[in-house]
């Protein structure tokens, strides 16, 4: 799954350690997500989503492989 967080977070000029604050994470963890490592729960998903006030399919986009 590929996913916009890094450039969400350019967008807001924000850090990983802000983004992680605002929705109840470690850094470790945006830092995982945004790199690919690690999927998002769906509660986390729907965090982001409010946080950076865009849709879920925005942020988080499904490869061929994940289909």
């Amino acid at each position: 799954m590929n996913n916009r967080l890094k450039i969400e977070r350019a967008v807001k000029n924000i850090t990983q350690e802000e983004l992680a604050k605002a929705i109840g994470v470690s850094r470790q963890a945006i830092n995982a997500i945004e790199t690919g490592k690690y999927v998002p729960s769906t509660i986390l998903a729907l965090k982001l989503s409010r946080y950076f006030e865009k849709p879920v399919n925005a942020l988080f986009v499904l490869d061929e492989t994940d289909i």
